[in-house]
Parts: structure tokens; sequence; C-alpha cells
């Protein structure tokens, strides 16, 4: 799965969508997944979200950020009422639901007590969940055998806080790839020989395999998404 954070259609690259339609339709005819970002900012109500859902193509899925009212506000503590509500309003997407992404603030280190957060998650949601943890502490055998324990994988992410944060871990269910833009992050665009890698790194491995570009302040992200499924369209057909 191949997609950006949000549906935006930078202008100069429009013509490599559909014209008609709203912004939501158009991508999803060209991409076939996309990670909603807002809901880290703010609640949707159920019925926004089952509007998205009925706009795009059967195979369409939506990855969901969980959000900061639960992991940089609460910092995963005392958050069992606001996880019931964003779980209710996430859910009315239905089928196209894919991973809810759960991106943790920088300062917030592992702590074995945190487990209990991740059980109450799982008791309440039997889907696919993906952890960015961004402290260095997380980045270990003893993480990843917990996040494994509770059916969570660990994103792998770019730039990389250190370099296992690079590659995924915990639950090998889902492979979940976050691409921030490096050197300048949210701006930078990714060079050929990287985007070639990365191809490499998806077609290998069990599970599913997610890849959302975030470096989507100048557009970067649609561009990067677009050439990264060339290139695979190109390697299986070959």
């Amino acid at each position: 799965m191949i997609g950006t954070a949000g549906w935006s259609i930078p202008a100069q690259h429009a013509v490599a969508f559909p014209r008609e339609g709203s912004h939501l339709e158009r991508y999803s005819r060209r991409f076939p997944a996309v990670e909603i970002n807002s809901s880290f900012y703010r609640p949707h109500r159920p019925a926004t979200y089952a509007r998205w859902a009925a706009s795009v193509p059967a195979h369409f899925r939506f990855a969901v950020k969980m959000p900061k009212e639960i992991t940089h506000i609460r910092r995963l503590a005392g958050a069992t009422e606001p996880l019931t509500r964003f779980l209710d309003e996430a859910g009315a997407l239905g089928v196209t639901l894919g991973p809810i992404l759960v991106q943790l603030p920088p300062g917030l280190a592992f702590k074995p007590d945190l487990a209990g957060f991740f059980l109450d998650f799982r008791v309440r949601f039997d889907g696919a969940i993906a952890c960015e943890p961004r402290h260095r502490s997380w980045f270990t055998d003893e993480v990843d055998q917990l996040l494994t324990q509770f059916r969570i994988a660990r994103v792998a992410a770019d730039p990389a806080v250190v370099a296992r944060a690079g590659v995924p871990g915990g639950w090998p269910g889902l492979r979940y790839h976050r691409l921030h833009g490096s050197p300048r992050m949210y701006y930078s665009a990714y060079p050929r020989d990287a985007l070639d890698l990365l191809a490499r790194q998806l077609a290998q491995g069990g599970g599913e395999a997610w890849c959302i570009f975030d470096n989507t302040a100048e557009g970067a992200a649609a561009a990067d998404a677009m050439t990264l499924t060339g290139i695979l369209d190109r390697a299986s057909a070959g």
C-alpha cells in the first residue's frame, strides 16, 4: 500500500490524476491508500468518515492517526475515554479502515507500565496497529517483543532517530514505512536510488507492507509515491 499523508493534489502533479471528482475521489483512483493526519489535531464525526469511505474504490484503505490528546497530552495514560471515542469515530470507515497510526512524542521514553495502554487498545481494536516511537529508548529487543505480543508493528521512519528506527520492528505481520523527507523534513524529495532501495525492501519479507510519504510541504510526497509505484509495477511485470 503506497500513499501520502493526506490526499491533497499538488498543482504541479495534477495532470497525473483524474480531472473529475473531489480531491479524495481523484486521489483514490491514483493511489490505493492514504494516511489521515487531520485526526491527530481534531475529531471527525462518524458521518464524515462514512462519507470518505463511500467516495473511494472498494480496494482503497485509510490509515488513521491517533489523536494527540491520547499520545501527546495524556501520553498514553488515563486515555480510555478518548480512545473509545476515537475508535467509534474511525470505525465508521468500515472495511476501508486500515492501520491505526500511534505516533509518540519525541520526549516519551519507554516504560514497562505503558503495556497497560497497549493491552487496553488491543482489547478494544482488533485491526492493524502501527506505532511510531521517537525516543531512542524504544528501539530495543525488549520493546519489539512487547509490541509483537500485542500484534503492533513498529514504524520504519526516515529520518531515523537511531539506526534501528529506520527498519520495521515489532509485529512482522505489518511493515509500515513513514518517510518525512530528508535532509529537510517535510520538504525534501527522495533521490531515485533511495526509492529503488525502498522498493526492494517493500517487495521482500512477509506481512502487509505500507509506505506513506509525509514530505508534503512542496508536493514531493505525491511525486515520490508515483515514482515508487512505477518502480514496483515494472518489477512485478518483469
